[in-house]
């Protein structure tokens, strides 16, 4: 019951709760005001019963005395028969004290079952008693006559039972035609009501469902003059601002002259149902406001999306999964949009990458905007291709996005590959001086030691077993150091991968002194390594790192021979630095002029002489140490040296 009650509509819920209560008010009161005036107008007859019964009784007794029985009957008639009494007095008679009928008012035999009533003779009470006589009920009211102190006899006074069933019946009728009567005229009024109530709200509701299906073009009627958007000048211009919904959030502060007061915003006079009916129609026209402004903003960016010939990619912040590309991107990836939207940032970005969409949604304490260069991101049918990544944090479509571009630098990072390969070249013919010393001196000894087996065999010279294993062991050493100087110009000479790796910094340093330490020894110039132990890793190229320190070695050697003296120190240090790991190289050769100072890095700029250099080393070194996010700072003063600075960030931060 009470769910069939749940599921009525409010008008049904006010309307029936209305009636049953007015119906169960107005029940109780019919039975308490039904009590009240049936026993007030029983008790009322009985009464008029009574009166008549002692009139009788005071004029009767004289007649009894004299025993005029014909007196008597005429009084009992006349009395009977007075005014209305006739309807209500069925019967009246007077018995003496022995009980014997002295008069009565039947025309008829008189019945004698009224006679049954024993009541004692001197009895001076009034007496009730309901009876009934030739099939009529009546109620007998009885009287004792009396004459002083004497009780002569007494009046029997019958009153009508179907006279007072009658008038009760009246009564009831009556008081239940007045109830019915205030109950209709409650009902119609809550019939109306119920209907001014809920008929807004029926609207209200037919209103939100058409909005929450998306139709906030259609008419609504909530009442009132309906609207016609092309009235509002903001709905016209996103330019202008519609002072009553932007006027705080931008700060505005004039309103425009032209809109004020507003066409659409209403707030009529009228009780809380019309309150909010207006509050609804007020809410409905500004999120038709910014549904068309949102509308128009889309239509006017979305081509800037699609034409952009940078690949432009959309990103869930929390499923990782792609929500739009842009036709560049689909271009570059090979998936199309149906494909994208399955897919997540791994598909196409390695997990373990050091740099990228899932580095940046990881950090956090990367800023809203990031810049991630060489990336490498996969394409369809598995081929690596290398990107820019502009990424940024914000909203789309209700959700916390990654909306970023993806640059394709595949072909500049090749192209940087190979003029970095090539200076490794040039730089390896730079070396070949050093390279030919340093083999020099393990080829010489192995000759010697061949020379001395040779001379022992040929003069028939026995060599003690420990003399001939010597000779034999010094030969292997130096086959080693020779191969291990092989291999290592090799590895500096071996083209690099794309992918960095983590890269102790005082390696490569002490790379460049192998192969190049003893030549700067015989050129009288003294070398100082002041390496720092237990520094970060950097995530680099350990022989393109050898390159830029031998680039940097090589300019501060060229500057110490440049000098009067002949003679120099260059002093390699490395130390970790404000969450940095950073390297100098100084010398002490005739510095650098000013004018040419911020000029060192730029490619073929060289104050070498022609045919010493091309420039491109410091300006390779440059580019290197830029792939990698450092930085190289250079100080100098003429006549004191210079001193070049490498600042890396650890592979961890």
């Amino acid at each position: 019951m009470l769910d069939r009650f749940r599921k009525l509509s409010l008008r049904n819920k006010m309307f029936l709760s209305t009636v049953g209560v007015v119906l169960l008010i107005s029940g109780a009161i019919a039975l308490l005001a039904r009590g009240i005036l049936v026993s007030s107008l029983s008790r009322e007859l009985e009464m008029r019963g009574m009166a008549i019964a002692q009139s009788i009784a005071e004029r009767g007794g004289g007649f009894i005395l004299d025993k005029d029985r014909a007196g008597l009957v005429s009084l009992l008639f006349d009395t009977a028969q007075l005014g209305e009494r006739k309807a209500l007095v069925a019967y009246i008679f007077l018995t003496d004290n022995e009980n014997k009928l002295l008069a009565h008012t039947f025309i008829r035999p008189f019945p004698q079952e009224l006679l049954d009533w024993n009541t004692p003779a001197d009895s001076q009470e009034i007496l009730y008693r309901p009876v009934s006589f030739e099939g009529s009920d009546a109620v007998d009211i009885s009287v004792p006559v009396q004459e002083g102190i004497y009780t002569l006899g007494r009046v029997h006074v019958g009153l009508r039972q179907s006279h007072i069933d009658n008038l009760v019946g009246k009564l009831r009728l009556t008081f239940l035609g007045f109830i019915s009567l205030v109950v209709v005229i409650i009902f119609l009024i809550v019939l109306i009501l119920s209907g001014y109530v809920a008929t807004p709200l029926t609207r209200l509701t037919r209103a939100a469902e058409s909005i929450s299906r998306g139709r906030l073009d259609q008419p609504l009627d909530l009442g009132g003059p309906p609207w016609n958007p092309g009235e509002c000048p903001a709905y016209n211009d996103n330019d202008l601002p519609c002072w009553h919904l932007d006027e705080l959030a931008r700060g505005e502060k004039r309103r425009p002259g032209n809109c004020d007061p507003c066409k659409f915003y209403r707030e009529r006079p009228g009780d809380e149902v019309v309150q909010l009916a207006d509050a609804f129609a007020n809410m409905v026209w500004s999120i038709r406001l910014y549904r068309h402004r949102l509308r128009e903003s889309e239509e006017r960016y979305r081509p800037l999306f699609d034409a952009n010939p940078d690949p432009f990619l959309v990103l869930n912040a929390s499923s990782m999964r792609f929500l739009d590309a842009n036709p560049r991107a689909q271009e570059l990836y090979g998936y199309s949009k149906e494909e994208f939207s399955v897919m997540t940032i791994s598909d196409i970005e390695p997990a373990d990458s050091q740099a990228g969409v899932q580095r940046f949604l990881s950090d956090v304490n990367s800023e809203a905007h990031v810049l991630y260069t060489n990336v490498k991101h996969t394409v369809r049918g598995g081929r690596s291709i290398f990107v820019n990544i502009h990424a940024t944090k914000t909203h789309y479509r209700g959700k916390e996005v990654v909306i970023f571009s993806a640059a394709d630098v595949t072909g500049l990072v090749e192209k940087d590959a190979q003029l970095i390969q090539a200076s490794k070249m040039k730089t390896l013919g730079e070396m070949s001086a050093g390279m030919a010393h340093e083999l020099n001196q393990p080829l010489n000894a192995i000759m010697l030691g061949s020379d001395f087996l040779k001379l022992a065999a040929d003069n028939g010279i026995d060599i003690p077993r420990d003399r001939f294993r010597q000779v034999a062991d010094e030969i292997c050493a130096q086959v080693e150091r020779a191969a291990g100087i092989i291999t290592h110009l090799r590895e500096f000479g071996r083209k690099s991968d794309l992918i960095p790796d983590e890269v102790d910094i005082n390696v490569p340093i002490r790379g460049v002194f192998a192969i190049i330490g003893k030549q700067l020894a015989l050129q009288n110039i003294e070398v100082e390594l002041e390496l720092g132990e237990g520094l970060s890793p950097v995530l680099a190229h350990s022989n393109r790192l050898e390159q830029v320190f031998f680039n940097l070695v090589v300019n501060a050697r060229d500057a110490i021979q440049s000098g009067p003296r002949g003679g120099g120190e260059i002093t390699i240090r490395s130390w970790a630095e404000d969450g940095t790991v950073a390297v100098s190289v100084s010398d002490t050769g005739g510095g650098i002029a000013p004018e040419d100072l911020r000029k060192i890095f730029e490619p073929f700029f060289t104050t070498k002489r022609a045919g010493e250099g091309m420039g491109l080393g410091l300006a390779i070194s440059y580019g290197i140490v830029k792939d990698y996010g450092g930085d190289i700072q250079v100080g100098s003063e003429p006549g004191e040296g210079t001193t070049f600075k490498l600042l890396f960030p650890p592979a961890h931060s």
